[in-house]
């Protein structure tokens, strides 16, 4: 009776915290449906009397936010590319290879993650403007392709793996980077589909350093043009809800895809 009680108590528990997570998205859902005069009244209404899906049209159109979404894509999309190429291999030799001092470089790169993000805009802006990145996909994606949190992660992943199907590869004739190409990657699909999730979502949400680094809107990211519209239609919640769940949708679909390896990675990395 008791195991049962205690289940039930945690299926109660589990399914609070679930709306509770939940509920800020459904929110964002409704309000984004509500026309713009109705949910000014007190209490808000809960849902609309009737849904108005031209909102999204609306808001959509107000700004190019085409631009913003493809900007955004491209400027996700080359960080995950790199940081996942620059995590791997850099997390492989801070695993396998041995060369003197490895431990302490590895510490000193652990050392950068207790340096506020904040303290490294302006010396990045500096490096970008001297080489006439300012306001380019150079600029804005350069600085971003090496993560040291990346890094961590697959070296901890990496000496998780069995030294003995690296042993069987090199005794065949394999070399180094066959090893690693051919036996390593190959069986750390999850911790990099969780590397490229987490890298992909951090990028998409990412707002002061494209602020930073680009100043045209046809350079603009998705979270420095909702910025932008928030400034113009500050008054108008439907609108900026419209424009804030369309924003959410990519990182959404993009966990569910891979949200198999994703769980699977995180899982065997804390072990």
């Amino acid at each position: 009776m008791r195991s049962a009680a205690r289940r039930v108590l945690a299926g109660v528990l589990v399914a609070l915290l679930a709306a509770a997570t939940i509920a800020p998205f459904l929110y964002m859902i409704t309000t984004a449906l509500t026309d713009e005069f109705e949910v000014l009244r007190y209490p808000p209404p809960l849902l609309p009397a009737r849904p108005h899906p031209e909102n999204f049209a609306n808001a959509l159109t107000a700004l190019p936010f085409d631009r913003f979404f493809l900007n955004t894509a491209i400027f996700a999309g080359c960080v995950v590319v790199g940081q996942v190429a620059t995590s791997a291999m850099a997390a492989y030799a801070f695993a396998r290879l041995r060369f003197p001092g490895r431990d302490r470089v590895f510490i000193l790169y652990l050392s950068v993650l207790l340096v506020p993000v904040a303290v490294l805009l302006v010396p990045r802006f500096l490096i970008i403007n001297a080489l006439g990145w300012v306001d380019t996909y150079a600029g804005l994606i350069s600085t971003e392709l090496v993560s040291v949190w990346g890094i961590f992660m697959l070296r901890q992943f990496f000496l998780t793996i069995p030294r003995d199907l690296e042993d069987a590869a090199r005794l065949d004739g394999a070399g180094e980077w066959t090893v690693f190409w051919r036996v390593v990657l190959p069986l750390s699909k999850p911790a990099l589909a969780t590397l490229a999730v987490l890298a992909f979502v951090d990028q998409w949400k990412s707002f002061l350093w494209p602020l930073i680094a680009t100043r045209s809107a046809e350079m603009s990211v998705m979270e420095v043009g909702i910025a932008s519209f928030h400034g113009l239609y500050y008054t108008n919640a439907p609108y900026q809800m419209a424009v804030a769940v369309t924003a959410v949708v990519p990182p959404i679909v993009l966990y569910f895809v891979a949200q198999k390896y994703f769980l699977q990675g995180i899982e065997q990395t804390l072990k």
